[in-house]
């Protein structure tokens, strides 16, 4: 107890003096070593250990694949090919919007990314057309969430090498259902909503421009084809593909669109080392944290204090909904999947759930808590462009929120919902 103490008490102080995140796993895991009397030469084999991984060679490819397309006008050609599908209905700007973010998370699997690019080039348009500002933000930032549980999504391979080599694939396949689900669902709540403000129908797109829209959006949306239907299909494996993204990345955007020249691609592999110094050393950090967090049990003595409160299925899964959404709001979604998982997974597997599908409930569910401050980053995005207050935009966002909790449930009571697609798909 003392050990478990020295552990979280540190962690828990030094998060509060706003220490990076990866020294608040690392020094706290020193600390606890100290005192068990464990080697600090320990404490750095499961650091490395942590990143002798042969799956970790995707986390930095599909990043910079991200990149490269989000850089390369893809979020635009998007929009319009979304406008093109579903701008004629009331409201369309509105569904287009989930659409675009739907299409372009598909390819970053980051809600920034989303929240910022599509934010960028909707919410300016959706305001010259007589949308609320508020309603216009609401929409981008929930929308943007899609992106977390659709392919190539890194954090869901992040998850995959904190749970122990839970299967990527299966994972992408797990989150196909829920997130398409998920922007279905925001797009009828969105069309409900225009109707009921009456805002206008799109424009209509002179028929002469349809086809090069439409062969820029099937352009713009053939890496994750290739993505999905390579790794579900045993064709390629994660490496594999994302090698492949990001040589059709490059390109897309250098050869056919012609927006990536020496001097961005430049600036693009610069803010891909500085995301993917920050999260390998996340990574390294987590490892020794979880078996610190292994070796003290510290999950059961979660779970002794869970059954404490109830025994049955149905409120163990509750209470860790409600304790991610809570974690959610203060700290960021990659922290949290190191901090957690090692000591939340279990408990679920005891309860009979998966590690796929609690995989795509804790995305979800932290995926929630970006949509709220104090470390909300697609929600400070979409503040940003709309020129909105944090309060005016999640009361917008109230009607979509409820539509997230109730698909989180969904997730987290029906095993089938993820795991139909994997069992169906991945021998």
């Amino acid at each position: 107890m003392t050990a478990t103490a020295v552990l979280l008490g540190s962690f828990t102080i030094l998060l509060f003096l706003r220490v990076p995140i990866s020294l608040c796993l690392v020094f706290p895991s020193i600390l606890t070593a100290l005192y068990l009397g464990i080697p600090l030469e320990v404490v750095g084999q499961q650091m490395l250990s942590g990143l002798n991984s042969f799956s970790m060679m995707a986390i930095p490819l599909f990043i910079l694949a991200g990149e490269i397309m989000g850089q390369g006008g893809l979020s635009q050609r998007l929009v319009q090919f979304s406008n093109l599908l579903v701008g004629r209905l009331r409201g369309g700007l509105a569904i287009v919007n989930v659409l675009s973010t739907m299409f372009f998370g598909g390819i970053t699997g980051s809600a920034v990314a989303d929240a910022s690019a599509i934010g960028g080039t909707m919410i300016p348009m959706m305001r010259m057309r007589g949308y609320d500002k508020d309603f216009s933000v609401a929409v981008t930032i929930t929308g943007s969430i899609q992106g977390i549980l659709l392919p190539p999504s890194h954090n869901m391979i992040l998850y995959s090498l904190v749970a122990g080599g839970v299967s990527i694939p299966a994972l992408f396949a797990a989150g196909l259902v829920p997130g398409i689900g998920l922007g279905l669902a925001l797009m009828v709540a969105s069309y409900v909503i225009a109707v009921k403000r009456r805002y206008p129908p799109g424009d209509k797109i002179p028929r002469e421009t349809w086809r090069p829209i439409i062969i820029n959006g099937l352009i713009s949306l053939t890496p994750i084809i290739i993505i999905v239907i390579g790794i579900l299909g045993g064709i390629f494996t994660a490496n594999e593909s994302s090698a492949i993204a990001v040589v059709y990345a490059l390109l897309m955007v250098t050869l056919v669109f012609k927006e990536v020249n020496g001097g961005k691609l430049h600036q693009i592999l610069i803010e891909t080392f500085r995301r993917l110094a920050v999260i390998m050393f996340l990574i390294a950090a987590s490892a020794a944290f979880s078996w610190i967090v292994a070796y003290l049990q510290l999950s059961e003595m979660v779970l002794n204090l869970i059954t404490q409160i109830t025994t049955s299925k149905v409120g163990v899964f509750l209470l860790i909904n409600v304790a991610l959404l809570i974690l959610g709001t203060l700290m960021e979604m990659a922290p949290l999947i190191v901090i957690t998982t090692p000591i939340l997974l279990p408990i679920a597997i005891k309860y009979g759930m998966d590690p796929v599908q609690f995989g795509v409930m804790l995305l979800l569910n932290l995926g929630i808590g970006l949509l709220s401050p104090p470390v909300g980053a697609p929600l400070f995005v979409g503040c940003a462009i709309g020129g909105i207050t944090m309060g005016e935009a999640f009361k917008a966002m109230i009607p979509f929120l409820i539509i997230m909790l109730i698909m989180l449930l969904l997730i987290t009571y029906i095993p089938g919902i993820t795991m139909f697609l994997p069992n169906l798909l991945i021998s």
